[in-house]
């Protein structure tokens, strides 16, 4: 028997049991989705978190530990992985399937350990964005040795200058810096002083875009595609959008300014020709295409790529789809996506974060979370919480994400906030300003 009919044999068969990997905010509307499916008959996750647990079953497996999840898959005969962060996907868990004889006829939701270079080497996205002709800043990358051609590079600039590390840091890897003297003392910080670790070994330098940043989701079998609706997020932890970065803190979808003549030139510039790429660099590509976006004087231009789908974007892109989740991963599998029609609700969602007082920096777990119960109106994804004595506790910095359907998003925000006033636990922060931006 071939493989691809292998493939097939095994999905066309009703009720699967599925694993979804991960633990956040992401994972648990995955989750939350893939249970509404006919043809989802058991869902594991692993590891999972205290709303995971309510839906379906956590499982103590680490995420990167392919042994053990390759032991417990042909324990409970699972017959499809759905890979949410981006780790497992760059240490190669799509290739360790693969390349197993007893493994190889289970799809991976996810692509191949070259596909996730696009995320795992900031280099590897930009030689790719510029070999397929696909919009992005003009960029250079040294490492310790070539640090003095750094300085140079950076003489040839405008401020502000973006110094990326190339490896993978956790979304906090990039620098953007006003002064040229501050700009050269962080790229020798990074390169020579390995401020970012093993991540900065190689930095890349970016010409600074000014604009406004979007993110387009793409779903793909690596030959067809979907466009997902539309998200925006709020990195940092401060109103006003100040203060430091973090995993995100709130998102909105769909974009309200991003019209017709935009999603054009963006399916047309850019989603086609990667998803094209992909094909003639030979790279197996069956996942979520995550791209930043920048919208320049109405030209979009590519930031960065991610190999998974956003946090927390996924919160309010995946409560917006009508179609079934597990039937279109089914079709990313069998390479049929384009048979299915994508049918989106025309509602706006939008998300809040409930944060642990102190994140992005310190902060203390164990919290106990009260109001959980009284939620009306609104969809509540965990993040970061776990089980402990009957109660749910936080155990990260992101603990909750509320979120919430409306006609427009302002309607949807007040939902979100109303629920968010129910909600307790101590030292809980969230911001207040998500969306201001977009009224």
């Amino acid at each position: 028997m071939h493989l691809l009919e292998k493939v097939n044999t095994q999905l066309n068969t009703q009720h699967m049991t599925i694993l979804l990997l991960g633990s956040g905010g992401r994972e648990h509307a995955f989750a939350w989705k893939m249970v509404q499916s006919p043809l989802c008959k058991t869902l594991f996750v692993a590891p999972g978190n205290a709303g995971t647990a309510s839906i379906a079953t956590n499982v103590a497996v680490s995420i990167t530990d392919f042994e053990a999840i390759k032991t417990f898959v042909l324990q409970e005969k699972v017959s499809m992985v759905v890979v949410g962060p981006e780790d497992p996907l760059v240490k190669g868990i799509y290739d360790f399937f693969l390349n197993d004889v007893h493994l190889q006829h289970i799809p991976v939701i996810g692509p191949s350990q070259l596909g996730a270079q696009l995320e795992g080497s900031k280099e590897f996205a930009k030689e790719f964005l510029i070999k397929h002709n696909i919009p992005t800043a003009a960029y250079e990358s040294f490492t310790a040795a070539t640090v003095e051609k750094g300085f140079q590079f950076l003489e040839t600039l405008k401020p502000p200058y973006v110094l990326k590390a190339d490896g993978l840091a956790a979304g906090k890897g990039v620098l953007i810096i006003q002064d040229l003297a501050q700009a050269k003392e962080e790229l020798q910080n990074m390169l020579v002083h390995q401020k970012f670790g093993v991540a900065s070994s190689k930095v890349v330098i970016e010409e600074f875009l000014d604009g406004i940043e979007l993110s387009c989701f793409v779903l793909t079998d690596g030959k067809n595609y979907k466009i997902l609706p539309t998200a925006k997020d709020y990195k940092r932890i401060g109103e006003g959008d100040t203060g430091l970065n973090t995993g995100g803190m709130g998102a909105v979808s769909p974009v309200p300014y991003v019209d017709a003549v935009l999603m054009e030139k963006i399916e047309t510039r850019i989603v086609k020709p990667t998803i094209d790429g992909f094909q003639k660099d030979g790279i197996p590509y069956k996942g979520f295409v995550f791209i930043g976006l920048i919208n320049v004087n109405n030209e979009p231009i590519v930031i960065e790529y991610n190999v998974r789908m956003g946090d927390p974007e996924t919160e309010v892109v995946i409560p917006r789809l009508k179609t079934d989740l597990v039937e279109l991963f089914l079709a990313v599998a069998n390479e049929k996506l384009d048979e299915i029609m994508l049918d989106v609700d025309e509602r706006s969602a939008t998300t809040v974060m409930v944060v642990s007082g102190g994140y992005p920096e310190d902060f203390e777990k164990g919290k106990i979370i009260s109001g959980l119960e009284s939620i009306e109106d609104s969809i509540v994804f965990h993040a970061g919480t776990k089980l402990d004595n009957g109660n749910i506790v936080s155990n990260g910095g992101r603990v909750l994400a509320v979120t919430s359907y409306g006609n427009d998003f302002e309607e949807a925000i007040k939902k979100s906030y109303q629920n968010i006033d129910k909600l307790n636990f101590d030292k809980m922060y969230f911001r207040k300003d998500i969306g201001n931006d977009l009224k």
